[in-house]
């Protein structure tokens, strides 16, 4: 039997290659239609005088709100909006589309009185609340109030145990970063915005690398919180992490004997007294064994990959060196470590 041959014309093969690069070219342009990032913080957006709608673009390209200027711009262009561009200051929420974005930006939306504020890495709440109660947008007794009983819907909040002796519901779980709110924003909502930070910084891969370590994600907070009080230098973080997980695993057990564990309790000092080693807390771990029943601070960003991803080493103690760096010696023997306070005390402070 003959066989039959299908031959496909030279013509068609042309329509279904312009065929499949409109489609690459439609997918592509749709990718680059779709917000960088999903709903957010709002990002503050000055828009100077007789600036361009390429100019514009840039600017939104820039902080984040589009993907890519020469879409925003062939949009515009489009529909024909680029003499309605205007000029101000707009607070545009992260997630928004080129559309919304035109929307605010055309009919001159421009942003409410806000105030920024910066909580830095490992400050405690009470902390915290002296930060937001001294540039008046807090109550401070109101604020630590709804820390402790405030219904918040986060999962995160609902995992946190009730532990005995445990000082603060939400130590720890206030991130530590730059925020923008309106003015007048209430206790509750300052709390939120911190909460929801947290939130999206803790990912879900990450805490699925606390649990393949044995941890809760309060257990990971906590831990986090020790690498961020006791580590001065960002690229140590690892390598405390690495030591505290080696003298929680030891055999037998060892005391962490972290001081930042007992400046939580009896305040920031320069120097700690044998005395207040012997301070009567559950947070004292030169006393008790394993980890302090919460977080001591509020973890940052390196403290907490730190943690999902230690530093594999058999140190088990580290001393600061005195020498105004912030770093560490780090000794895997009693006898290491005794030696390297030594050479840490000769050094010129």
């Amino acid at each position: 039997m003959d066989s039959a041959r299908f031959l496909i014309s030279p013509r068609s093969r042309a329509a279904a290659g312009t065929f499949l690069i409109l489609a690459i070219l439609a997918i592509y342009g749709w990718f680059q239609w779709l917000p960088p990032q999903k709903s957010g913080q709002t990002v503050t957006v000055e828009i100077p005088k007789g600036a361009t709608s390429q100019q514009i673009a840039d600017l939104l390209s820039e902080k984040g709100l589009i993907k890519n200027s020469f879409v925003f711009r062939a949009v515009v262009l489009w529909t024909g909006q680029a003499a309605s561009l205007q000029a101000g200051t707009y607070a545009i929420p992260q997630g928004a589309t080129i559309p919304e974005i035109l929307d605010v930006i055309t009919k001159g939306k421009v942003r409410v009185d806000t105030v920024r504020f910066t909580i830095p890495e490992g400050f405690t709440i009470e902390q915290i609340a002296d930060i937001l109660a001294q540039k008046g947008l807090v109550d401070k007794r109101r604020f630590l109030n709804e820390a402790e009983n405030g219904t918040f819907d986060y999962d995160f909040i609902k995992e946190i145990p009730q532990k005995q002796g445990m000082r603060h519901r939400l130590e720890g779980y206030l991130f530590p970063e730059t925020y923008e709110v309106k003015k007048g924003a209430t206790e509750r909502e300052i709390l939120e915005l911190m909460l929801q930070q947290f939130g999206k910084v803790v990912t879900p891969e990450m805490r699925e690398s606390f649990r393949a370590r044995g941890l809760t994600l309060h257990e990971a907070i906590t831990v986090a919180s020790l690498v961020e009080r006791e580590a001065r230098v960002a690229k140590e973080r690892p390598a405390i992490a690495g030591v505290i997980f080696n003298r929680l695993q030891h055999k037998p057990p060892m005391l962490l004997q972290i001081d930042a564990t007992i400046q939580y309790v009896v305040g920031q000092k320069d120097e700690l007294l044998l005395k207040d080693l012997e301070v009567d807390s559950p947070y004292n771990t030169y006393k008790r064994e394993g980890l302090p029943p919460g977080p001591i601070a509020s973890p940052g960003r390196d403290s907490l990959h730190a943690v999902a991803s230690p530093e594999k080493h058999e140190y088990l103690y580290y001393v600061t060196k005195k020498d105004g760096s912030g770093e560490h010696y780090f000794g895997k023997t009693l006898d290491e470590h005794n030696r390297n306070i030594a050479r840490s005390e000769q050094q010129p402070k």
